[in-house]
């Protein structure tokens, strides 16, 4: 069995749309047949509200801090939950403790690591065999986002097409690149998502830069639409609602690439 692909939607700038690009995009894998893990890293839940989860966000001990803390310890069934598009594992209010609970752990950038080979290699054995696995990320750098990022190591970059992302990208490239020394991985972007886009000069120029800037890395062009806010209401992608949306489209070029890059398996029919 292939082992799944595993994707960091992160960028510490906040605002950027990083959980609509995350939830869409793990939906658009869905949509081509492919299983998937979807991991809600961010203490804000809102992934986990988004995909109609929110009883969970409130739910006792264990929850995903418990799983961080102790990888092998915490039963599966205490922090995956099924959705129509995707088993998820949930956030919760105790992860805002997170930051400061792992940073008193030895190999604290790790945790996620561990807990994912685990959650995978049950599920070869269960009802799931996952082709990809998606963590959405808080909209911050630390302990967190690290292990997203040394977890996944295939960069999803949200961005939104204004000059205030040229600074934030370069700062997130230099994190990066401290992380990839200090834990001996290479982290590659796989895709950067200029979302939100508006028609400006402006807007135009960020889009130019993002090409100059990442020469080789496929950017994806996500235009404002409501449709995206009717189904996070709804608890679900844009792909598990009939409405149609032009959007869809870049979506589902986004995970053709990914899935053609980094799976060998065949697409279900």
């Amino acid at each position: 069995m292939a082992e799944p692909a595993r994707l960091c939607v992160t960028n510490q700038k906040g605002g950027v749309g990083k959980t609509t690009v995350a939830i869409n995009l793990a939906g658009a894998l869905n949509d081509r047949g492919r299983d998937v893990l979807f991991v809600d890293l961010d203490p804000q839940g809102n992934a986990t509200e988004g995909l109609g989860l929110l009883e969970a966000y409130d739910a006792e001990p264990p929850t995903l801090l418990d799983a961080l803390v102790d990888p092998d310890d915490v039963p599966r069934e205490e922090i995956v939950y099924e959705h129509e598009e995707m088993d998820v594992v949930a956030s919760n209010v105790d992860m805002n403790a997170a930051a400061s609970t792992l940073a008193a752990e030895a190999d604290a950038e790790l945790r996620l690591d561990r807990l994912l080979t685990r959650l995978e290699s049950e599920s070869k054995s269960g009802t799931h065999d996952y082709d990809f696995v998606v963590v959405d990320c808080p909209p911050h750098l630390g302990a967190v986002t690290d292990n997203g990022l040394v977890a996944a190591q295939n960069l999803i970059i949200p961005a939104l097409a204004e000059p205030t992302s040229k600074r934030s990208l370069e700062l997130l490239f230099d994190y990066v690149g401290a992380l990839e020394m200090d834990h001996d991985v290479d982290i590659e972007p796989r895709a950067l998502v200029a979302n939100r886009i508006e028609n400006t000069n402006a807007a135009d120029e960020m889009l130019e830069w993002f090409e100059d800037a990442l020469p080789e890395t496929p950017i994806y062009r996500v235009r404002k639409r409501v449709a995206f806010q009717r189904a996070f209401a709804a608890g679900n992608s844009i792909f598990a609602v009939e409405e149609e949306n032009d959007m869809r489209d870049v979506f589902a070029s986004m995970a053709a690439t990914l899935d053609e890059r980094l799976t060998k398996r065949e697409v279900s029919a």
